[in-house]
């Protein structure tokens, strides 16, 4: 009898699962990924199929170290690589999904075919001769520590979940300055202009940079250029600057912050309009990941919803 294996369709049912797994990945960790870089990402772990394939490269495909290889490549490939603790959730995740994955389809196999006779007989040949020392380590020390990985990802998922669930886009316009940013809604913002008694959001410079008069991000990377007189703001701006006290760790210090022309929050497919705001800009990343560009007054929120 001869055995014909169809190397194609094993290439394409490797690359789908993958880009699955991928796609579950994206999903685990709310990050809108490309089409086209989830299936990259499912090319190059296919990769390793045709490696096994291949007589002079097959003794590395199953070698634990280029598998790590293709995962890291993979996730590289999908996600990209802002910081260390950026990828390192990306991968773990990765890995999260692929463990699971594997053990609902065995778990379904199983349930589907499962040969009790053939069971029995291998358990008892396992016990009666107190099985394989290495397995038995392996099931000691695995069994924590898959625990461990699972609890710790499950965490780190419902965080992401609380995180983004206080996540609105923010639409803000100064003078001629245009931008949409994602907003974390912080009960802990409690910065109001006191004379006025207008609410603060912080704004990051670093994904408008581009967008903003030089003058203006110089001042968001140092307020005090503007008390010593080395920097001037454009006619259009000069007017709007507002002096915020904020308190730091041990610290007090003013803000420069700006009245906006124009502030729209939207959340759940509704938008509202807030009339009454404050803008200071900064030069630091808000979210370690990138999740989100600027900080939400939790009164704007409230006052949106009463408009509403």
């Amino acid at each position: 009898m001869r055995l014909v294996v169809y190397m194609d369709a094993i290439w394409l049912l490797n690359l789908l699962a993958d880009s699955l797994l991928l796609w579950l990945t994206s999903i685990a960790l709310k990050r809108k990924v490309r089409l086209f870089r989830i299936l990259l990402g499912g090319l190059i772990g296919s990769g390793i199929i045709i490696m096994g394939f291949t007589s002079s490269l097959s003794r590395f495909a199953g070698n634990p170290f280029m598998k790590l290889a293709f995962s890291v490549a993979m996730v590289f490939a999908v996600f990209g690589y802002k910081r260390w603790r950026y990828f390192f959730s990306n991968l773990l995740t990765f890995y999260f999904a692929t463990f699971l994955m594997g053990g609902i389809l065995i778990g379904v196999h199983y349930f589907l075919s499962f040969h009790f006779q053939m069971e029995v007989n291998a358990l008892l040949a396992s016990t009666r001769g107190f099985g394989d020392p290495v397995s038995w380590t392996f099931i000691v020390i695995g069994i924590p520590a898959a625990w461990v990985f699972s609890k710790n990802r499950i965490k780190g998922i419902e965080a992401a979940q609380i995180k983004y669930d206080q996540l609105v886009e923010v639409h803000i316009r100064i003078e001629d300055c245009d931008f949409t940013l994602k907003g974390l809604v912080d009960s802990g913002n409690q910065l109001y202009d006191p004379l006025t008694q207008l609410p603060v959001m912080v704004v990051s410079i670093v994904p408008i940079r581009e967008k903003l008069p030089e003058e203006v991000a110089a001042l968001a990377e140092d307020a005090d250029r503007l008390m010593e007189g080395k920097t001037v703001l454009p006619d259009g701006w000069a007017g709007r600057v507002r002096l915020v006290p904020a308190k730091t760790v041990g610290k007090q210090s003013l803000l420069v912050a700006y009245k906006p022309d124009d502030v729209r929050i939207t959340s759940n497919h509704k938008t509202w309009n807030v009339k009454k705001a404050l803008i200071s800009l900064s030069a630091q990343h808000l979210s370690g990941d990138d999740a989100f560009g600027c900080i939400v007054h939790p009164k704007m929120i409230a006052e949106a919803a009463q408009s509403a």
